[in-house]
């Protein structure tokens, strides 16, 4: 809006119809003072101001609109029908304005330097809004690097006060914080600790992680500088995240050598365990047969009963032992595959049956899917153990289900078999571990009996197999267990 002040109305009207005419919005004074306060009250994109007015003239009036912030960049061209003395166009600049016409005023001139001035102020308030937009993401910049540099220190604080080995590199993976802890392992700030010669290089699979974007978890053997003896040491390194983009990462060295060193001395008792349970069990199963066909009673004499579930039990223990047995041998590296052709169909309907003579009160095995009566490279009777697991597991947790279902997916590369329940179900938080070695699910635990390792060795099996094995699941919903093996 432009205001027109003059204490005669009939140029007032004149000068207010002409601008209006081209589109501008007017307003108008008649004196100084009615000129100031609306000023102070209004917004003005310019301000076109008459010298000689009784009470406060346009040069006072110029004067004190430049001693207010909000009114100070304002533009005033100044109009004088008697001031046109060189000193009083001098002082008109001297007190504000911007320019000073002479009357009679040229129309045409005049609406040039309106139209210049117009869009001039309203540049200047658009770059004003874009300096105080700057200065404002300026100081929430400065906020924000502040937060940032507080929550560093305080996370260097934490880290300092670790017994592990800690650390933090930016997101482009360059170490730029190390903890005293480090500096006993090694020399350099941005130098990883030396590993023992076979263990996987740090450097390596940290520049992996880093440009896959993804954690890093290893097991690695280091030791002190002056040390002798590599001891194991777990290293986590996790990407941290801010507004989705990552912003740092955060590691640490955490000491695992009398873990590993209890699971060296469990492991080595469970495999002479397993050995020494072998020989005594075997000679009980040959016994209990013996006696079985030793005693000549009736068949419905009680005898016969108990001698069949010893039997079963004795069948019981020598599974649990060979499981033992297997964990020693992949413990080991020792867990051979006996590689040959064999028909999957064939495989597929001996462990069905294998279930339904083994079990008293066996659910209803439907099988659906693909056609697979084809020939698959492997070793047949441990992929019939997983598809037993499988099985077993099934029935064991879904007590109260009429049916499992078996389904085959033949995709030309690979086969898919789905073994799904319809019981428990596995909480979603722990079924990453599920094929994990003793691990078991608490609710399940206490109802169900089991030292859970028969996911392990089925795990193990499919991996030697080049396959590949998984779940889902949903609580009280039941569960689906899956593994793949290559055609090809």
């Amino acid at each position: 809006m432009i205001l027109i002040v003059d204490d005669k109305s009939e140029n007032i009207y004149s000068l207010k119809k002409l601008l209006e005419a081209k589109n501008f919005s007017v307003d108008t004074a008649l004196s100084g003072e009615e000129a100031l306060k609306k000023v102070l009250r209004k917004d003005y994109a310019l301000i076109i101001l008459d010298v000689q007015m009784p009470g406060i003239d346009g040069f006072e009036v110029a004067e004190t609109l430049s001693g207010f912030s909000k009114t100070r960049d304002i533009p005033i061209i100044f109009l004088s029908a008697v001031n046109t003395d060189k000193k009083f166009i001098t002082k008109g600049y001297a007190s504000g304005g911007i320019d000073y016409v002479t009357k009679p005023v040229d129309p045409d001139i005049l609406m040039l330097k309106v139209k210049t001035f117009y869009r001039l102020y309203e540049q200047t308030l658009a770059l004003n809004e874009t300096q105080q937009t700057l200065r404002s993401e300026i100081e929430a910049r400065k906020q924000a690097q502040s937060e940032l540099k507080e929550r560093v220190d305080y996370l260097h604080l934490i880290l300092e006060s670790l017994p592990q080995i800690a650390f933090t590199a930016d997101s482009k993976g360059q170490i730029d914080f190390v903890n005293n802890q480090w500096f006993r392992y090694a020399q350099h700030s941005t130098t990883f600790p030396e590993t023992a010669v076979g263990d996987p290089s740090i450097e390596e699979e940290w520049s992996l992680s880093v440009l896959k974007n993804v954690p890093l978890e290893m097991e690695v053997r280091i030791r002190e500088i002056n040390a002798d003896l590599f001891r194991w040491h777990l290293l986590r390194v996790t990407p941290i995240k801010e507004q989705g983009q990552l912003s740092r990462w955060v590691g640490t060295f955490t000491d695992i050598e009398d873990r590993k060193q209890t699971e060296k001395k469990k492991d080595e008792f469970l495999s002479i365990a397993s050995h020494e349970l072998k020989t005594p069990l075997t000679s009980i199963k040959a016994y209990t047969q013996l006696l079985g066909r030793t005693i000549n009673i009736d068949e419905e004499h009680p005898a016969n009963k108990y001698i069949d579930k010893v039997q079963v039990q004795v069948a019981k223990l020598n599974n649990l032992i060979a499981d033992l047995l297997d964990i020693s041998k992949i413990d080991n590296g020792k867990l051979k595959m006996n590689m040959r052709e064999f028909n999957f169909k064939h495989l597929l309907d001996n462990a069905i049956d294998t279930i339904y003579h083994t079990h008293e009160k066996s659910p209803d095995i439907v099988r659906t899917g693909d056609n697979v009566d084809l020939a698959v490279l492997g070793d047949e009777i441990r992929i019939e153990q997983v598809l037993i697991n499988y099985l077993t597991n099934a029935i064991k947790y879904s007590p109260n289900s009429k049916r499992v279902i078996v389904n085959t997916v033949n995709n030309t590369n690979v086969i898919k078999v789905e073994v799904t329940d319809f019981g428990i179900g596995i909480p979603a938080h722990k079924q990453k571990d599920i094929f994990s070695k003793f691990y078991r699910v608490e609710e399940s635990s206490l109802k169900f009996q089991g030292l859970g390792i028969g996911l392990y060795i089925c795990s193990e099996i499919i991996r030697q197999h080049q396959g590949s094995f998984g779940l889902q699941s949903e609580v009280g919903s039941g569960s689906t267990f899956y593994f793949t093996l290559p055609l090809n």
